[in-house]
């Protein structure tokens, strides 16, 4: 069972139909919606400040959701991805997004919708996505604007693979 914590009085929420792995880790001021997934060694930090999923987020493997004490909490909108070892850190993230594995996105960031990160980008402070484009490098800039072929061949079917993978460990 995943390792589930209260902080200060704090302890996590989560909608429907989630799967935790056995050794994620989740503690806090965390809400997380319908069909989301958290994959082994995952620590969702919820401790400083708050930490808010929509539905159908999978936080793959080894990655660290986390926040800024007193200044910059995380949001994750829908249909989300956050690859493996990537770190996200008291950003927005919009409905639609693939964060690229090894990606990480600093504190204030505003990731649009309809948006890719690519692998091992970094996306620094402040720094606002355009919605409907591809980042890369470091620091992240605009690559490119996305198409529907991106969007459906792999935002949509990294979401939807991970909600079918989170059922074969339920």
């Amino acid at each position: 069972m995943a390792l589930l914590k209260p902080v200060n009085g704090k302890s996590p929420k989560f909608g429907n139909d989630c799967y935790l792995a056995e050794n994620a880790t989740v503690v806090g001021d965390v809400e997380m919606g319908d069909n989301c997934s958290v994959w082994f060694n995952t620590v969702v930090r919820g401790d400083v400040n708050s930490i808010r999923i929509g539905n159908k987020v999978n936080i793959q493997d080894g990655a660290c959701i986390h926040c800024t004490y007193q200044k910059a909490g995380t949001s994750i909108g829908n249909n989300v991805s956050i690859g493996h070892n990537a770190i996200v850190h008291g950003c927005t993230i919009h409905d639609n997004v693939l964060v690229g594995m090894g990606a990480i996105v600093m504190d204030n960031a505003v990731i649009g919708s309809n948006t890719i990160i690519a692998a091992g980008s970094v996306v620094l402070e402040n720094t606002i996505v355009e919605p409907g484009s591809v980042y890369a490098g470091v620091p992240a800039k605009k690559v490119k604007e996305i198409n529907q072929e991106l969007i459906k061949g792999e935002i949509d079917r990294i979401s939807n693979n991970y909600v079918m993978y989170s059922g074969w460990f339920k």
